[in-house]
């Protein structure tokens, strides 16, 4: 089983734009094939979190991706732009410094934008560990975090 919440959002992504998923009761057991074993209640904030919005189609209803809210992303620039302190980045790992007891708080919001160039966060008290999805990607995430940060 896999717990990483990036993880199991990036493959309810996934699976919502590649196939119909008409109720949360599918979405759960497509999860579940995949080694995600989560309830209905975790699906329903992951589908909100994934920008996922129930659509009427000809055959029914189902699950689209829309966009990532901007809420998520101003909720990340708000984060960063108050507790990053400094950001670097070196292969495919990028470490953001923060203020002591300060690092949850930008790894929650950087898991809630659900960025595709993001693998996962692992926060300590006063860090936080992102893993960037391509194998030289820190550099270009490392942009991307200043500038949504205002610290470019």
């Amino acid at each position: 089983m896999n717990g990483s919440t990036a993880a199991r959002r990036r493959a309810l992504r996934r699976i919502v734009s590649e196939s119909a998923v008409s109720n949360q009761a599918e979405a759960v057991a497509r999860l579940a094939t995949e080694g995600f074993e989560v309830s209905q209640a975790t699906v329903s904030r992951d589908l909100d979190a994934v920008g996922a919005v129930k659509v009427t189609t000809g055959d029914g209803t189902r699950y689209r991706i829309g966009p990532v809210p901007a809420v998520r992303h101003e909720e990340l620039s708000q984060r960063l732009a108050g507790f990053a302190e400094r950001i670097d980045g070196s292969g495919n790992l990028v470490v953001i410094h923060t203020p002591p007891g300060a690092a949850h708080l930008v790894a929650g919001a950087l898991d809630g934008a659900s960025l595709p160039e993001v693998l996962g966060t692992v926060a300590g008290d006063d860090t936080v560990l992102v893993v960037a999805a391509a194998s030289r990607g820190a550099g270009k995430l490392v942009q991307t975090l200043e500038t949504l940060g205002g610290l470019a």
